[in-house]
């Protein structure tokens, strides 16, 4: 992964006249016998992809089964920018590639993730750089990055080979224009700064551009994303559009929200009923009446501005879900991590970033309410350690991604089996909360924080190792706590 990026530093960038920036593209390949070829975009002839380069200009006539690919830039599919040349990602499944590392998607939201996609339906095995080397990559590609998100590429004709990541990319029949919230699409325009006024053809060309709109027989369709992003009433075409969100008191009374209107709105709208609302979950089952201490709002709009965009809408039966207790704020996503992105990366924080939906990632991006790319993991881990909170906690329930928000440490306590917490003193049961509002930590901080001593430290670690709620990690000086993610 890193000498792919030292090669993509080399990339040469062809004569244009119209001044656009061009990616900086590096590739690697690791062939079974243990030699290495590599190539950067542009290396041997201007524009040729540095895929191309590799495989076509320098092993062309080279057997490649069971090699290994690597390269910074998602490779492009078919249909995403030509339909007369064979894409990058075409020629990885003829040459019998069967394994593929990718820094980061095409940033195009025309043709995000599509590539991807084309070499897992071919049996190709797909995995992301590391975060911080795709951090890296962006960086080095700021220019291309910008310009490709602003141009939002010009829509083009379908066709049967054309890479489809959801049936939410065709027009909604028998939705229009008209279905669209003039309100939903005025926060748009105002909050990405476009100049054009809503309704003029060349806003409304701009969504066709970006895939909200198909233009059928003269009039505007909305798309599947369209109709989500700013539909007026989406759930009526499309029932698994919107939020339900409860609230759980502490003297066992409900108060429930269905959130139904566009998915730009929705933020807004929750923070707005939430705000008044969660200082009022208090707990009265303790003899001193007490307030749960708030929890970072803006964690909480990350995770449901996570859960809309990343969610897989092509399970109708399942809608997202909040769900707000004394301890905790749960938010539920229908669908599993979104592949190559494992749960055990994202229980670790360092999952890397792919966007499900890349149609309406870019709107939200644009509007400033979610991060350029990814789903948000430092944001999340970082106004947990701010508050002293608890990490939170990612779990698959089917057909549900589960993220719990900790409002407090006895949250992550309460969740332990009945059984484990009869075994656990008081002392064992603060070391807990402490334990898990940190990726790890070494007895020494232990002692520290608590003022135990050596002998005392160790004895409540090994207790929770016993217990299986933490791990040890290295040995001797380095020797490290984690706790065990489930």
């Amino acid at each position: 992964m890193e000498r792919a990026i030292e090669v993509m530093r080399e990339s040469v960038d062809e004569p244009r006249d119209d001044g656009k920036p061009q990616p900086k593209v590096g590739a690697v390949l690791y062939k079974p016998d243990g030699k290495i070829d590599t190539a950067c975009r542009g290396e041997l002839r201007d524009g040729d992809h540095a895929e191309f380069t590799l495989m076509e200009r320098k092993n062309r006539h080279n057997k490649l089964d069971g090699s290994i690919l690597l390269t910074t830039l998602e490779p492009c599919a078919q249909g995403a920018r030509s339909t007369t040349k064979m894409s990058c990602a075409e020629r990885i499944v003829v040459t019998r590639i069967k394994e593929v590392w990718i820094g980061i998607e095409d940033p195009d939201p025309k043709i995000d993730r599509k590539g991807i996609k084309w070499l897992q339906d071919h049996g190709v095995e797909v995995h992301m750089f590391d975060p911080d080397l795709q951090e890296t990559i962006r960086q080095q590609n700021k220019g291309f990055i910008d310009g490709a998100l602003e141009r939002a590429a010009a829509a083009k004709k379908e066709t049967p080979t054309e890479v489809v990541l959801s049936e939410l990319e065709k027009p909604i029949a028998p939705a229009h224009i008209q279905d669209l919230s003039t309100e939903a699409l005025e926060q748009y325009r105002k909050l990405a700064k476009i100049e054009e006024a809503v309704g003029s053809n060349e806003f409304n060309r701009r969504l066709l551009q970006q895939g909200l709109l198909k233009e059928q027989d003269g009039d505007f369709i909305p798309t599947g994303f369209g109709l989500l992003l700013f539909g007026k009433e989406p759930r009526m075409l499309m029932p698994q559009a919107g939020l339900l969100a409860t609230i759980h008191y502490p003297d066992d009374t409900e108060e429930t929200r269905n959130f139904e209107m566009a998915a730009v709105l929705i933020p807004a709208q929750v923070e707005s009923w939430l705000r008044d609302k969660l200082p009022s979950v208090i707990d009265r089952e303790r003899m001193q009446r007490r307030e749960v201490p708030p929890l970072p709002f803006a964690m909480v709009r990350e995770a449901v501005i996570n859960a809309l965009i990343h969610r897989n809408y092509d399970i109708r039966e399942a809608k997202c879900q909040l769900v707000v207790t004394p301890n905790t704020i749960i938010v539920k996503s229908p669908g599993p991590p979104l592949k190559p992105i494992s749960l055990e990366q994202l229980q670790s924080f360092r999952a890397p970033t792919l966007s499900r939906n890349p149609r309406m990632h870019y709107v939200f991006v644009r509007m400033g309410l979610a991060e350029e790319r990814g789903l948000g993991m430092k944001s999340l881990k970082q106004g947990a350690e701010q508050a002293g909170l608890p990490l939170p906690k990612y779990v698959f329930e089917d057909p549900y991604l589960v993220l719990t928000l900790y409002r407090n440490a006895e949250g992550v306590t309460e969740e332990l089996t009945p059984e484990i917490l009869k075994k656990l003193n008081e002392d064992e049961k603060a070391t807990w909360q402490f334990l898990v509002s940190r990726e790890s930590i070494t007895s020494p901080e232990v002692m520290k924080h608590f003022g135990f001593d050596e002998k005392k430290a160790q004895r409540i670690l090994r207790k929770l190792m016993d217990e299986k709620l933490i791990q040890r990690i290295g040995k001797g000086p380095a020797t490290r706590y984690e706790v065990i993610r489930q």
